[in-house]
């Protein structure tokens, strides 16, 4: 696989390699970035954060097959200390990248991103992974560095916080366990 060649390039200092590895995946990490920051300003910071941290890390990375978890996780971090700065509630001025199909589904859309930055820290954390990157339970827990069942029940209190405040069913996939 191309990727984990590249992975093992940055690992032994190939910046070149690294370079192409964060070509590779700078949409996601751009799209993850800006539902922590909610704003396109932010979620570059964010980024570029996460790039210079990860460059200068990359060589105490054990399991090249982990590298986006690891990524991703470093985004995370950089995310939480970007909102720490802030210190304000996040606006959400724009729609992540979604077609839409009018009004309502615009004005929804917006309710969410919105109640997604309101959650606890962690269950936010777990739900932007488990919905917008599709990632797996295990993978999430990896990520997190917790246990597959409190990945669970972040996911579970999440989706009740989301319901909660949302005044109705939430959408998606329901059973996790």
């Amino acid at each position: 696989m191309k990727e984990e060649k590249l992975v093992k390039k940055a690992v032994k200092g190939n910046a070149a390699a690294f370079e192409e590895l964060l070509i590779l995946h700078s949409e996601r990490l751009y799209r993850t970035a800006f539902l922590y920051a909610g704003n396109r300003e932010d979620a570059l910071d964010i980024v570029q954060e996460t790039s210079c941290k990860a460059f200068l890390a990359v060589g105490q990375l054990k399991n090249e097959q982990y590298f986006l978890t690891w990524l991703t996780r470093i985004l995370i971090h950089c995310a939480y200390d970007v909102l720490k700065k802030r210190k304000k509630e996040m606006p959400v001025e724009k729609l992540v990248e979604q077609p839409c199909s009018g009004d309502d589904r615009v004005a929804e859309n917006l309710d969410l991103m919105e109640a997604i930055t309101l959650l606890k820290e962690q269950h936010r954390t777990a739900i932007i992974l488990f919905y917008y990157h599709d990632l797996s339970i295990s993978e999430i827990a990896r990520s997190m560095d917790i246990p597959e069942n409190t990945v669970k029940t972040y996911l579970q209190r999440g989706r009740k916080e989301l319901k909660n405040r949302l005044g109705g069913e939430a959408n998606g996939k329901e059973n996790v366990s």
